[in-house]
């Protein structure tokens, strides 16, 4: 992972808040296949900067280019047209509550595909089983399901158009143990079948021991270092240190080793 010409790079990136500076020169790939996380303390930025990578905040400074294209220099049909290649899963899942989960997967394929809302049903009904979400969970309302529920059909949504890049925001939070390892083993699943980029914003640390390719961290306003969490864990860093050698990353890693074993 790694190799060849990456589906997003990020130069310069700058992003503020009147006088409040949250990135500055911050430099960021995203390789095609690869699922990259990004860390950092809170406050640093994993959000906004998520947000400048989708188009949906414009960088003080810098240059976002995805699949070659600078953002900022698209018209609205280009940039629309580059954005169906995404699917974002956002925190808290942002389904439409008045919507059925099926309806809710449905939308993006009637609005921007042009498909019939029959179709669109239909082909929500394949992404929602894609997503691991039984049957039964097709016709419920979001607040009829639980929160592993919830993301598996926010993540159905986000799949709907075929996406090349799958942006992941805190993808297990809220989720119980088991539930969060599931939903890793879903990620990891459909990357290889559908041959996604895949950039995630996590704390989880299990998460990042069992499916990341690279880890970039983020501190002091920039990505401090990126690389195989094995080149990261060593960064001469006091936050790096206590957030990868701590009890929790400790305890994480010798979990990994153990099911790296068993297999």
């Amino acid at each position: 992972m790694g190799k060849g010409e990456p589906v997003i790079q990020a130069r310069g990136l700058g992003n503020r808040f009147g006088s409040q500076v949250v990135h500055q020169g911050l430099d960021l790939d995203l390789y095609r296949g690869e699922i990259l996380a990004v860390v950092g303390g809170s406050g640093s930025g994993k959000s906004v900067l998520l947000r400048s990578l989708v188009g949906l905040r414009r960088p003080n400074e810098g240059q976002v280019t995805v699949f070659g294209q600078d953002l900022d220099a698209l018209n609205d049909d280009q940039r629309s047209s580059l954005e169906r290649r995404f699917g974002v899963l956002f925190q808290k899942g942002a389904l439409f509550s008045s919507l059925t989960i099926t309806e809710n997967v449905a939308l993006p394929l009637i609005e921007h595909a042009g498909l019939s809302r029959a179709d669109a049903e239909h082909l929500a009904g394949v992404k929602l089983a894609l997503a691991g979400l039984p049957i039964s969970a097709a016709d419920k309302y979001p607040a009829a399901l639980s929160g592993g529920m919830i993301k598996r059909a926010a993540l159905a949504r986000a799949l709907a158009l075929d996406p090349d890049i799958l942006f992941l925001d805190e993808p297990t939070a809220g989720l119980d143990p088991i539930g969060a390892a599931a939903f890793d083993q879903l990620i990891l699943t459909l990357r290889d079948a559908l041959g996604l980029s895949v950039l995630l914003i996590t704390h989880d640390l299990d998460t990042l021991y069992t499916i990341t390719d690279r880890v970039a961290v983020l501190a002091q306003k920039k990505v401090l270092v990126a690389g195989p969490l094995a080149e990261v864990e060593q960064a001469d860093d006091p936050w790096i240190h206590h957030y990868f050698h701590g009890p929790r990353g400790r305890a994480a890693a010798q979990a990994a080793a153990g099911a790296a074993q068993e297999h």
